[in-house]
């Protein structure tokens, strides 16, 4: 790992993903799919969670109306779906392991962002719960103008407000939609999860299991840190 490229590379700025990436959100994402499933009547489609991981909840509760056939329930299933995941992450909002110790170094350093398909106010509320909300200088998220990922505009959008090109950013993502965002937005990318196979595994510049990651932790304190 010490070889890879990025590694030698010093980002003039960072701007991280919220949910799975900065909080431990998606499992609230996933038990709140099958809760509004359950409260419709309604059966999770095979491999569901999967399509659904880092898509605009709104974008979500269409997909689960249209693939249970009931495209007219759509208004009432995102409803439930944002209500049902608000209520379980203000019950246990907790960080990702790593995100907390690398974000707190970076932002004595560089300027820092959050790109998210969240609501604004469930990202700044769970950023705060965390007291990591001061660490970022702006927080990006979808509506107004500003497409939801996979389009580019989060990333392209808090690049600009970071002050430096596209090219001098760094991206810290763990869902493919995200990183394909990033990716035309022209950020390079870290990838949080396991590498997949094939083709997917060309959308980060590297992926990290954890970003307690110990070579990764190194690489944050002499590059960014010194």
């Amino acid at each position: 790992m010490t070889a890879h490229p990025i590694l030698s590379w010093s980002p003039s700025a960072i701007v991280f993903d919220c949910d799975g990436t900065l909080m431990d959100t998606e499992r609230h994402w996933q038990d709140a799919r099958n809760i509004t499933f359950r409260e419709f009547g309604l059966k999770p489609p095979p491999g569901f969670a999967d399509r659904a991981k880092g898509v605009h909840y709104t974008e979500c509760g269409a997909l689960m109306a249209e693939e249970t056939g009931k495209p007219d329930l759509v208004d009432d299933i995102t409803d439930t779906l944002l209500d049902t995941f608000t209520a379980l992450v203000d019950q246990d909002p907790v960080t990702m392991p790593g995100a907390a110790a690398l974000v707190r170094l970076a932002a004595r350093h560089r300027p820092l962002a959050v790109a998210s398909n969240c609501p604004r106010e469930m990202v700044e509320t769970c950023l705060d719960r965390a007291g990591l909300l001061s660490c970022f200088g702006h927080v990006v998220v979808a509506g107004e103008g500003v497409r939801p990922k996979p389009e580019p505009d989060v990333y392209r959008v808090a690049a600009r407000l970071c002050g430096v090109p596209p090219e001098e950013c760094l991206a810290v993502e763990d869902s493919l939609t995200g990183m394909v965002s990033a990716r035309r937005a022209g950020l390079r990318v870290i990838g949080l999860g396991p590498c997949p196979p094939g083709p997917d595994s060309e959308e980060a510049d590297l992926w990290v299991t954890s970003l307690a990651d110990r070579e990764l932790m190194s690489w944050a304190r002499s590059r960014i840190g010194a």
